[in-house]
């Protein structure tokens, strides 16, 4: 009888060629999924379980913590009882980060500057530090009952964006752009702008984690290069710069032929992302186009930087396709004068946020791109320090794991909504709480992803975002 032809190749194959050849194979898929924009524009989605809400995120992660009890969620009460002693359930036994005493309640100043305001036709209460957010307020869900389980900013920041505490896990936009890809091929999936100092974290709050390395964010830096090394050399031109990758990725092709690591084929992608961005990148970062009103709306200068800048170029990305848009503020951890210290964060980011959302709208981009604005926790309705109140007092807020806020507009949430309720004194949760597993999954289910099944396997079992928990809430879904 005859032997067919692949049979006598397979029997006379040793274990190492058998393993060389599937290592091959393995590689081989995983540069054919990395270089896809080659051979088509359009994104692959293998975790796109069904129809989304939203198409691309801009996600504001303001790095400290901002006080949401003298922004978001007034309280009254609080701030008629401000100076006393704050019940004693509300400090034996709690983790603070810093109060040491039984600390004073601290009510927001009565100053007209410092009050709320009842906004638009939903009637949602914004504090007067935020007059062009309160002139959005019909477009913005809220969410007040927020907890996490860290305290602590570094590991609340990990927790807040990648489900675990300590470092080694894919954050949000790595896990949603390994989800569902991006559809331009000449910017990255994922990019991240930071103004002020990095959070305390670093940048895996915005790494892959396990994941590919493909999928982290790429930071845009705000002057100078926006990614490092990106422009040419003195006196290598595009044609050079060409060969020379031409050249390595050759060198990198014969590796991945003999190894078959996946990662050597991300390096590839990416040499060849590289070599586009130097297009793309400058484009994108040219906002001398724009008209001088969208300008003076964000507050953007041609040739500037900053977070003004930064909201205008997200603008900008996602509607160049890119999925995900991150920008990490710094400067919120008010532990002490937090009554003089807010107006002027709020002034900052006040204007670009509310014109961002404006823009997106006038666009017909809004209802396709989710907003977030969130941090790693709140802050304590107690004092920390001076026990005094007022626009001169030097006391500021704790830490605040236990309720915050955070809110989104567009991307299939409902305009003008708030969900859940805190107590009186704004220290625990009255009704609907909302654990950060919770508002993950629910920022993938928008996205037209389940969280429990956008999973990767790795060292012998599969993990996702939510670990094993999260359920979506599905009251903020238009």
């Amino acid at each position: 009888m005859n032997t067919h032809p692949v049979d006598q190749y397979l029997r006379t194959l040793t274990r190492r060629q058998l393993f060389q050849r599937v290592g091959l194979g393995v590689g081989g898929f995983a540069l054919a999924n990395l270089l896809n924009n080659d051979l088509s524009a359009a994104p692959q989605n293998p975790f796109a379980h069904f129809a989304p809400k939203a198409k691309n995120v801009i996600y504001f992660h303001l790095v400290g913590a901002p006080s949401h009890l003298d922004l978001f969620d007034y309280k009254p009460e609080l701030q008629k009882r401000n100076g006393e002693l704050c019940p004693k359930e509300m400090f034996e036994g709690k983790q603070l980060a810093f109060i040491r005493s039984r600390p004073a309640l601290l009510g927001t100043p009565k100053e007209s500057k410092y009050q709320f305001k009842k906004c638009g036709k939903s009637g949602i209460q914004i504090s007067n530090l935020l007059p062009n957010l309160q002139a959005v307020a019909d477009d913005m869900c809220f969410i007040r009952t927020l907890h996490t389980e860290q305290f602590n900013h570094a590991p609340a920041q990990m927790f807040m964006q990648t489900g675990f505490e300590r470092f080694g896990r894919p954050s949000l936009g790595a896990w949603t752009n390994y989800g569902i890809g991006s559809p331009n091929k000449d910017l990255p999936g994922f990019v991240v702008m930071v103004t002020g100092q990095y959070p305390g974290a670093g940048n895996s709050v915005f790494g892959s984690g396990f994941l590919p390395s493909v999928y982290q964010g790429i930071e845009f830096r705000g002057k100078g290069d926006p990614v490092l090394f990106l422009s040419n050399p003195k006196g290598v031109d595009a044609s050079a710069r060409r060969k020379v990758i031409s050249a390595v990725n050759q060198l990198n092709e014969m590796q991945l032929e003999g190894v078959g690591d996946p990662e050597i084929a991300t390096r590839i992608s990416q040499y060849e992302m590289a070599y586009r961005m130097q297009t793309s990148v400058p484009e994108l970062k040219d906002i001398s186009k724009e008209s001088q009103a969208t300008l003076d709306a964000y507050g953007a200068k041609v040739g500037g930087a900053g977070f003004a800048n930064n909201c205008l170029l997200a603008r900008r990305m996602v509607e160049r396709g890119v999925r995900f848009v991150q920008l990490f503020d710094q400067g919120w951890d008010h532990h002490n004068n937090v009554f003089n210290s807010l107006p002027g964060k709020c002034k900052q980011v006040d204007q670009p946020i509310a014109a961002l959302i404006k823009d997106l709208k006038e666009r017909g981009l809004l209802d396709e791109t989710l907003v977030v604005w969130s941090a790693e926790f709140g802050r304590t309705p107690m004092g920390q320090g001076n026990d005094g109140s007022g626009e001169k007092a030097t006391v500021g807020r704790d830490h605040h794991k236990e309720a915050f806020t955070v809110w989104m507009a567009g991307g299939g949430t409902k305009p003008g909504h708030v969900h859940g309720r805190t107590d009186d004194l704004g220290y625990g949760i009255a009704d609907s709480p909302v654990h950060v597993h919770d508002f993950n999954a629910t920022l993938l289910h928008l996205l037209g992803m389940d969280h429990e099944r956008l999973t990767y396997r790795f060292q012998g079992r599969k993990f996702r975002l939510t670990d094993v928990h999260g359920h979506v809430v599905k009251d903020v879904i238009a």
